[in-house]
């Protein structure tokens, strides 16, 4: 059966053609907008797959996370697996319009970038890209997450479409800004390993823990950072303070998510997670 998800995995609703008990049993629907998470609970739930990935239940329950670049109208197979059988569904993606923001940088290189400093900001994306595609371990979490700074103030600005001094960015905020007062510490939001901890071109200082499961928080922009790569933290650990380095206006903390590789909103990890909205089994 294990070895029949995986098959499952790798399928796509155009691509792949599923026995008849299994169509049958493809009716567990649910619809989000992209950079949300939906779940999906039932008893003896151990494992869950998507878009070609597999990984452990969290708690008896999978979360299915909706990349924020993901295309509306694409309607994504799910599956999940427990008590010795396999229940199928699927999301479709709704659209959402997040917004435009435009900024104003003051006279800093990230408003400027230099080929030198693009090549910089390539070799960071390409260390990034490694981890974000690691493979996953067993989840070291539950939900909700802790929060990443104490205060922790109203973030803003997930998904928004950002224009830089009349420069439009290539891609949507993929975190939340949080007006947090500088020198604030910043925390880990969950037990973990540090997978990066560096100066980066765009993100200044920046912290990124995996919390297996393939749940990845990030922190950026921070003053200082207090951890290194490969070291195993606990919830509430200090990673740094808040700061203003990178592509910065002023003080803030970017804290961003990403899970399964998909960039989502971190106000669903840390908020309970009853408060994701719930794929509902039909009857037996």
């Amino acid at each position: 059966m294990l070895g029949y998800l995986r098959s499952i995995a790798l399928c796509s609703l155009a691509s792949c053609t599923l026995p008849t008990w299994a169509q049958r049993d493809q009716t567990a629907t649910i619809s989000a907008a992209s950079g949300t998470v939906v779940r999906w609970s039932a008893p003896g739930t151990i494992r869950c797959a998507m878009k070609g990935r597999s990984w452990a239940a969290v708690q008896g329950t999978c979360y299915y996370p909706v990349d924020l670049e993901q295309t509306p109208g694409t309607r994504i197979l799910i599956s999940r697996y427990g008590a010795g059988s396999t229940h199928l569904g699927h999301i479709t993606v709704d659209a959402i319009d997040y917004g435009i923001e435009d900024i104003v940088l003051p006279d800093i290189p990230q408003a400027h970038p230099s080929a030198v400093d693009l090549r910089r900001d390539a070799r960071d994306r390409a260390k990034l890209g490694r981890i974000f595609n690691q493979r996953e371990g067993m989840p070291k979490f539950t939900l909700p997450l802790s929060a990443p700074a104490n205060p922790l103030p109203p973030g803003k600005s997930f998904g928004v479409k950002r224009v830089f001094n009349g420069k439009p960015a290539s891609q949507r905020h993929t975190g939340v800004d949080y007006p947090t007062p500088v020198g604030s510490p910043v925390l880990a939001v969950a037990e973990g390993t540090v997978v990066m901890a560096e100066d980066m071109f765009f993100e200044g200082n920046a912290v990124f823990i995996d919390h297996g499961d393939g749940l990845i928080s990030m922190y950026f922009h921070l003053a200082d950072i207090r951890v290194a790569a490969g070291e195993a933290v606990k919830k509430g650990h200090l990673v740094g303070h808040v700061g203003s380095t990178g592509r910065a206006t002023g003080p803030h903390l970017f804290f961003g998510i990403r899970w399964h590789n998909a960039r989502i909103n971190p106000r669903f990890v840390l908020e309970e997670p009853g408060k994701i909205p719930s794929i509902q089994s039909p009857p037996s």
